[in-house]
């Protein structure tokens, strides 16, 4: 349970950690520097399709 535990919250806190960085980047930086390291409109994109998906599916086999 504690390591189940653990690999959730080291995957919160890399992803924290990537957003935070991405997010504190400075826009007069060098164009290489401040691009951002996660793109996180097609993370936003995939996870919003993978959800929609789950629903889909589960109204599906819910409602045999």
């Amino acid at each position: 349970m504690r390591f189940l535990f653990g690999i959730i919250v080291g995957i919160g806190l890399t992803i924290c950690g990537a957003y935070l960085l991405d997010s504190g980047k400075d826009s007069s930086a060098a164009e290489t520097a401040s691009r951002p390291m996660v793109n996180w409109d097609v993370v936003d994109n995939n996870w919003q399709h993978a959800s929609t998906r789950l629903r889909q599916e589960w109204n599906k086999l819910a409602a045999k």
